[in-house]
């Protein structure tokens, strides 16, 4: 699977694609992560707009979408109930949404961005036990909890 940049006339399938992982996440029970308009547009906007926002694509067809830069987020400033690995410098991974039809989108994911820089840093919702399942089995380790929008909780983890 081909990972670039993703482009504003791409932004209908992209909005599909969250579409699809919100139904996902509230059948597997986590309805309140994203709810029903996480993230929203303009957030897709400004993501594609600040080249942050990628997609993955097969023959011309994206299946998968995700945010990563590098450099620092302030939501993980303040960690609660533990610690991050170390304190140097990071990529973060966000929004990470696939179309269910190809397996092994968030391995592909980190090795992009592990190709990029080796340390990254990652949160999830209490609910979305899939994601959590998933970083551990791509090597992210559960380092504490941190608060994102407004104080909400979220689960950090990291892979070194």
């Amino acid at each position: 699977m081909n990972i670039r940049k993703a482009q504003l006339s791409e932004l209908s399938r992209i909005e599909e694609i969250y579409a699809y992982a919100r139904e996902q996440m509230k059948k597997t029970g986590n309805p309140d992560q994203w709810g029903n308009s996480k993230p929203e547009r303009e957030t897709l906007v400004n993501d594609i707009e600040a080249s942050i926002s990628y997609v993955l694509e097969e023959e011309g067809e994206i299946h998968g979408v995700f945010v990563f830069f590098v450099g620092e987020e302030p939501d993980y400033k303040v960690i609660d109930d533990g610690e991050w690995k170390n304190e140097l410098p990071y990529g973060v991974i966000h929004r990470v949404a696939g179309d269910g039809s190809k397996k092994g989108i968030f391995g592909s994911i980190v090795k992009y961005c592990s190709a990029v820089i080796s340390n990254l840093r990652m949160d999830t919702h209490q609910d979305n036990r899939i994601m959590q399942h998933v970083l551990e089995k791509n090597g992210f380790e559960r380092c504490g909890i941190v608060y994102v929008e407004g104080g909400n909780r979220r689960i950090a983890y990291q892979k070194v």
